[in-house]
C-alpha cells in the first residue's frame, strides 16, 4: 500500500587531499615517482548507531607502458548499518598528461574512470511489524515484504580534467572538476527504478612556503550529488624535519569545516616516499545531541615508489688505425 524511494549519496573523506584517485581520475600519475599506493580507513558514528565503516587502497603507475598516460584503480567496501548494507566499488582509471609548456609549468590532465559498483544487504537483520503476533515478537513470522534481490551490480563510469601549475615542489597550484555516476545505474532492489545520482566534484589545493623550513597547503573540495551538497574548507601546515642528501623528513597538521555537518582536526607525517594521517570529525550537525559532538575517525597512509633508471649513454668505438 506503500513504496517510497530512498536517496543517498556516494561515500565521503575528510582528508581528499590524500585520496587523489577517488577525487578525480585525473589525479592519477600526478606525483613524482613510478608507482604510488594509497590506504585509507573509515570509522565513523559508532556512539550514534552501528558504525559506518569504509575500507579503500588505490594504486597508480605513471607512464610506465605508454607515454603521457598513467594507470590506476581504486577499490573500496563500504558497510553500514544493521541490515548490514554494502558497497563494493572498483574502478580502474587512466589519465593523460599534457604539457602546456615545454617547461612543465603548466599541465593539463584528462582522466577517464570505469568499473563495477555492487550494493547488498541483509534483510534477515530487519524486523517487521507483521512478525508481532499479538502478544509477542515471532522472529519466524513471514514479514511480508517483497524484495525482490539483496544484491544489485552495476556499470558505472566518470571523467575528470586537471590543471597544474607547477613552479616547484613547494610552490604550486592544482585544480580539477570531475563528474561521476554518468550512466545513472539503477541501484533499487524493488522493480522500480531508482537510479543513481550525478556527483559533481570541484576541487583546488595550493602549497606556499612561507619560510625556509615551512610551507602551507590550503584545500576545497565541492561535492554535488541530487540534493546532496558537501562543501569542505581549511588548510594544513608543514613544517620539514630535514630535506638534504637524500633524507626528507616533515610533520603536517592542520584543521577543516565541512559545511553545516563537522569540523575536523588532523596530523600526519612524511617519511621518506611514505606518508601516514590520521584525523577526526567533530559533528555540530543537528544529529549533535546524538552523537555528542562524536564524528569518526579517518586513517591514510600512502607509499610512493621511485624506480632506478640507469642512463642509456652511447659510447663511440674509434677505428683501430686511428
Amino acid at each position: 500500500m506503500l513504496s517510497f524511494h530512498l536517496y543517498a549519496q556516494d561515500i565521503h573523506w575528510s582528508q581528499y587531499d590524500h585520496n587523489p584517485v577517488f577525487q578525480n581520475p585525473a589525479n592519477v600519475g600526478m606525483f613524482n615517482g613510478d608507482y604510488r599506493f594509497h590506504a585509507n580507513i573509515r570509522d565513523q558514528w559508532r556512539s550514534v548507531t552501528v558504525p559506518f565503516k569504509t575500507q579503500f587502497i588505490s594504486a597508480e603507475a605513471k607512464q610506465i607502458f605508454f607515454d603521457k598516460i598513467s594507470i590506476g584503480g581504486f577499490f573500496f567496501n563500504d558497510v553500514a548499518g544493521d541490515g548490514a548494507f554494502r558497497t563494493i566499488e572498483f574502478q580502474p582509471s587512466l589519465a593523460y598528461t599534457h604539457k602546456l609548456t615545454s617547461d612543465s609549468t603548466h599541465v593539463l590532465r584528462g582522466g577517464l574512470q570505469f568499473g563495477l559498483n555492487t550494493r547488498s544487504f541483509n534483510a534477515n537483520a530487519f524486523n517487521f511489524d507483521n512478525q508481532w503476533n499479538g502478544t509477542f515478537f515471532n522472529p519466524n513470522l513471514s514479514t511480508n515484504e517483497s524484495i525482490q534481490t539483496q544484491r544489485r551490480t552495476n556499470f558505472t563510469w566518470g571523467t575528470g580534467v586537471t590543471y597544474q601549475f607547477l613552479q616547484s615542489d613547494r610552490k604550486n597550484v592544482t585544480a580539477g572538476i570531475a563528474l561521476f555516476n554518468i550512466n545513472r545505474p539503477n541501484q533499487g532492489f524493488y522493480g522500480d527504478q531508482v537510479k543513481r545520482d550525478l556527483r559533481t566534484t570541484l576541487f583546488a589545493r595550493a602549497t606556499y612556503d612561507i619560510g625556509f623550513d615551512w610551507d602551507v597547503l590550503p584545500s576545497f573540495q565541492l561535492n554535488i550529488q541530487g540534493k546532496y551538497r558537501e562543501l569542505i574548507l581549511g588548510a594544513q601546515a608543514r613544517y620539514i624535519l630535514i630535506d638534504r642528501l637524500g633524507e626528507y623528513r616533515s610533520i603536517m597538521f592542520g584543521g577543516f569545516l565541512r559545511s553545516r555537518d563537522a569540523g575536523y582536526i588532523m596530523a600526519g607525517m612524511e617519511y621518506q616516499n611514505w606518508w601516514a594521517g590520521i584525523s577526526y570529525d567533530i559533528n555540530f550537525s543537528s544529529l549533535y545531541l546524538a552523537s555528542r559532538a562524536r564524528g569518526g575517525f579517518e586513517i591514510s597512509i600512502r607509499y610512493i615508489l621511485k624506480t632506478f633508471k640507469p642512463k642509456n649513454i652511447q659510447h663511440r668505438v674509434c677505428p683501430d688505425y686511428i
